[in-house]
């Protein structure tokens, strides 16, 4: 095989890119020689040897009977000998020797064909990595330019600012670097990857990396919030029922959590469990934090305070507020942290909203009592499905579970559930006591006499009725 072809397979082993773009590469710097030397490329033909051991150059030319344009038009007698058939209105290809083409032409064609190479491998690589992005890569330290790192990633450069480098991390020459690619960019000398290690996406990544479940969808990532150096609040959930999300996310004695916490230098992780109601939501990311009750002030504005001991107050908020600040972004609610002796009347208003909804409940329903606890307002819909499940929805009856302790050994109830039912249940539900009632009715029958004559309602101090006048004598019973 000849150097020709010896060439372009380097080309195509070195750079990456297909035959077919260098054979082009090679055929526009032919063409950029030939105008160069000829004034004009329009007729010039450039061909390929099967094997590429050879590349042939012509020149199409129309055959006349007097040349005006040597470039493009040959006499028929100079063409008789090139084929004994051709004619007058005829087009030939000529056979060109390229090295007669002029010098310079031959130094425009090879820096044609230098640039052309080089396209061809940005496009590539750009074509490569443009559906990278959001992934992680691993790389190492090339070189650091006012804060900003350089990383070696083999055929592209990574570019990793200071503003997307944790505070905890330092690096030396070689140190290997894990990042998210967030961004791509074309360079002079080909493409570049601009890089992050403090998207909460490179976090997500990683614990993708760490727990098998994520990665089969067996439990899924709600959210990552973080102030990357210090905390990073990951909300996570489960689509299998029986599967622990947070516990397979920490794994055996925190060995996956701490995998992940190796790669963040020691950043503090919060992995915390998801839930559509914003009571337990909000309550679960303000960990590591125990909040004693959380209060919806104004659900559209969505606001809402977390009750908390007063030992439990710092770490609600957090060294200058990063673990509510946290919060907030996490559940996307403005959390107000109070202790309880912060809190007054005027911020509990669930309680009020809780009464007034149950109002409501009997004002349109007046003849319809409510039964079950699944009906009352401020149910959650968890609990009210473990409770139809387990034959409890009936409040008299949950009510007599509670009292004979059966209550507590139902599956998935939590002591706190159960308070907060007892609690619902105490502002919007009346038992009256049954002796109560008889007694009530015996005293209602006794108070409502009627006229023997004319049926207008007497009572037991008139001696006559105040309608008729009939004198009134009423017997000892």
């Amino acid at each position: 095989m000849s150097e020709m072809a010896d060439a372009i397979h380097a080309l195509i082993a070195e750079k990456g890119v297909s035959e077919d773009s260098v054979k082009r590469t090679v055929e526009n710097a032919i063409k950029a020689a030939y105008k160069r030397t000829y004034g004009q490329s329009e007729n010039c033909i450039v061909k390929f040897a099967d094997d590429l051991s050879e590349v042939y150059v012509y020149a199409r030319k129309t055959i006349v009977d007097g040349v005006y344009d040597p470039s493009q038009e040959i006499e028929l007698e100079e063409a008789l000998q090139y084929s004994e058939e051709c004619e007058v209105g005829d087009e030939i290809d000529i056979l060109l020797d390229p090295h007669n083409f002029e010098r310079s032409a031959v130094s425009t064609g090879k820096q044609t064909a230098h640039q052309g190479l080089n396209e061809s491998f940005k496009e590539n690589l750009y074509s490569e990595y443009k559906d990278k992005i959001g992934e992680i890569i691993i790389g190492y330290y090339q070189r650091e330019h006012n804060g900003s790192i350089y990383v070696d990633l083999g055929k592209v450069e990574g570019f990793l600012p200071s503003k997307f480098q944790s505070p905890r991390e330092t690096y030396e020459k070689n140190d290997r670097i894990k990042a998210l690619i967030t961004d791509i960019k074309r360079t002079n000398n080909g493409i570049q990857l601009v890089l992050s290690r403090t998207d909460p996406k490179f976090v997500e990544n990683i614990v993708e990396l760490e727990v098998p479940e994520v990665q089969d969808k067996t439990i899924e990532i709600y959210k990552v919030v973080r102030e990357a150096g210090y905390r990073t609040k990951i909300a996570v959930y489960s689509n299998k029922a029986g599967v622990d999300a947070v516990g397979s996310c920490v794994g055996i004695k925190g060995q996956r959590i701490q995998n992940v916490i190796r790669e963040l230098e020691g950043e503090k992780i919060d992995v915390l469990e998801y839930n559509e109601d914003p009571h337990v939501f909000i309550a679960n990311a303000l960990s590591p934090a125990e909040v004693k009750r959380v209060v919806i002030k104004d659900a559209e504005k969505r606001e809402a305070l977390a009750v908390v001991s007063d030992e439990a107050f710092s770490l609600a908020i957090g060294k200058q507020g990063q673990n509510v600040r946290l919060a907030n972004k996490l559940c996307d609610w403005n959390i107000d942290v109070k202790t309880e002796d912060q809190v007054s009347e005027a911020d509990l208003t669930e309680n009020e909203n809780l009464r007034a909804a149950a109002e409501e409940l009997f004002t349109e329903n007046p003849e319809e009592e409510v039964a079950l606890v699944s009906e009352l307002p401020g149910v959650d819909e968890r609990v009210a499905e473990i409770l139809r499940n387990s034959g409890l929805d009936d409040i008299e009856v949950f009510v007599n579970a509670v009292e004979d302790g059966s209550v507590q050994k139902i599956e998935g109830l939590t002591q706190d559930d159960i308070e907060t039912l007892n609690k619902i249940i105490s502002e919007n539900v009346e038992f009256a006591d049954e002796d109560e009632v008889s007694e009530e009715e015996g005293e209602a029958e006794e108070e409502e006499y009627f006229c023997p004559d004319c049926g207008a309602k007497i009572s037991l101090d008139m001696t006559h009725c105040p309608a008729c006048g009939v004198e009134l004598v009423f017997e000892e019973n």
